[in-house]
C-alpha cells in the first residue's frame, strides 16, 4: 500500500531539501547541485537564491566558484542559462540533447540550417574554442568563415544563443569569465578540470532523475519532462528512463494524489511535519522553477500571472509553509512584499525577520512595507 500523506507535509520535506527550513551548510556547489542547478539570467538572482540557502555566505561567492571551477555556466533546462556543478551537470545536459529539437522541420526551416551542417557548426565551433576563450563576436567570426556556415552569422550573434545550445547540451561549450561587459565561451573542461563529460543518455538518466526527485518529490514523470525541457520529450521515452531506475522509485499518495519518490526518502518524508516557516527567495528559484509555476500545490492557481510574468520574467516570492503566499521586490531601502489576499493573516513577525536576514545577507539597511495584493 503506498504511503499516504498530506501536501503540507510534502512541502514541508521539500523546503527541508532546498535548504530553506532549516537553512543549510552547504558549499555555494554543494548548493547548486542539490538544486540540480540554478537559474542565471540574472546573476544577482542568482546569487542570492545560493545565499539564502547557506547560515554564512559572502558576496561574489558564486563568481569564485566559476573562476575556480567548482561551477560552470552554460545553457541546460528549458534552454535557459544555469549554473551547474561540473561533475554532474554533463547528465542533464545529455538528456536535454537527447531531445534533438535542432533535428525539427519547423526549427531547420527558421535557421536554414541541416543536421548535416549542424555537425559542421559543431565541429567548428569546438575547433574555434581549442585551448581558447572567445568573445561572441570572436567566435561568430571563426564560425562564418567555414564554407557553408556564412549565412548564419545574424543567428549567431543572437543574445538568446539559439543556434549554440545545442553544442551547449553536447558539451561542445559552455560560458567563460565575462570580458569587460562582454560574454565569453570555453570548452567546459577547460572551465573546469572536474567537468566529468557528458554521458550517454541511458548513463545519465538514473542520474539526472534521482536528483530531481530527491530535491523536487514528491513529483511526477511528466514534471521532471517539463523542467528539464519544457515538454520537448515524449511520454514513451520519459517512461522508459524511469522505469530502468526499478524499484529505487516508490509511489506515494498525497492527499489523493499519486506521485513518486525515491524509496530511500519514504522514512524521512513520513516522518516531516509541517512547518509555517516563512522565506524570501529572488526571482527565478528553483523552489518555483522546479516544480514549474503550473504547479497549483506550490502556486496557487489564481496567482500564477503575479509569479510568472511577461517575457518569461519569474518574480521574487514569498513563501510560507512550502506554498507562495506573496511577492516581494527591492526598491531603495524597501523591501516591499505584496501578502496575497485569501492567504490569511500576514506574518508580520516572521516576514520582519526575514527582512533583517535579507539585509544581513546584502550588507544594506532594509525595512519592510507590506500590502495585500
Amino acid at each position: 500500500m503506498a504511503l499516504k500523506i498530506t501536501w503540507q507535509q510534502a512541502l514541508a520535506w521539500r523546503m527541508q531539501r532546498h535548504l530553506l527550513h532549516p537553512v543549510g551548510r552547504l558549499p555555494v556547489a554543494g548548493v547548486v547541485r542539490r538544486l540540480c542547478g540554478v537559474q542565471a539570467q540574472v546573476a544577482s538572482s542568482a546569487e542570492l537564491a545560493v545565499r539564502v540557502r547557506r547560515e554564512a555566505s559572502r558576496p561574489g561567492e558564486v563568481s569564485r566558484a566559476l573562476s575556480e571551477g567548482r561551477l560552470i555556466k552554460t545553457w541546460a533546462m528549458r534552454g535557459a542559462l544555469h549554473l551547474l556543478a561540473p561533475e554532474e551537470g554533463g547528465a542533464y545536459l545529455s538528456l536535454i540533447a537527447a531531445g534533438r529539437p535542432w533535428a525539427r522541420p519547423s526549427w531547420q526551416r527558421y535557421f536554414g540550417m541541416t543536421t548535416k551542417m549542424m555537425d559542421i557548426l559543431r565541429r567548428a565551433v569546438r575547433d574555434a574554442l581549442d585551448g581558447t576563450v572567445l568573445t561572441r563576436e570572436e567566435l561568430v567570426t571563426a564560425v562564418i568563415a567555414r564554407r557553408g556556415l556564412g549565412h548564419i552569422g545574424e543567428a549567431l550573434r543572437s543574445g538568446w544563443g539559439t543556434l549554440l545550445k545545442p553544442l551547449a547540451w553536447q558539451g561542445d561549450l559552455c560560458f567563460g569569465p565575462t570580458r569587460g561587459t562582454r560574454a565569453t565561451f570555453m570548452r567546459p573542461e577547460v572551465a573546469s578540470s572536474r567537468w566529468a563529460g557528458v554521458p550517454d543518455p541511458a548513463e545519465a538518466a538514473p542520474v539526472a532523475i534521482v536528483s530531481y526527485f530527491r530535491a523536487y518529490g514528491p513529483a511526477t514523470i511528466d514534471a521532471f519532462g517539463h523542467w528539464l525541457a519544457g515538454g520537448w520529450f515524449g511520454k514513451r521515452q520519459l517512461r522508459t528512463w524511469f522505469d530502468a531506475l526499478g524499484d529505487r522509485m516508490v509511489q506515494v499518495d498525497v492527499d489523493g494524489e499519486r506521485a513518486y519518490v525515491l524509496a530511500e526518502d519514504l522514512d524521512e518524508l513520513a516522518s516531516a511535519r509541517p512547518t509555517r516557516a516563512v522565506r524570501l527567495v529572488p526571482g527565478f528559484d528553483q523552489y518555483v522553477l522546479g516544480p514549474g509555476t503550473a504547479d497549483r500545490h506550490v502556486v496557487p492557481a489564481r496567482r500564477r500571472a503575479a509569479v510568472s510574468r511577461q517575457s518569461g520574467w519569474i518574480s521574487p516570492v514569498v513563501v510560507s509553509g512550502g506554498v507562495v503566499f506573496g511577492t516581494w521586490e527591492l526598491e531603495r531601502d524597501q523591501v516591499r512584499i505584496a501578502w496575497f489576499k485569501g492567504a490569511g493573516r500576514p506574518p508580520r513577525n516572521a516576514l520582519e525577520a526575514e527582512v533583517a536576514r535579507l539585509s544581513s545577507i546584502l550588507d544594506r539597511d532594509l525595512r519592510a512595507a507590506m500590502s495585500l495584493a
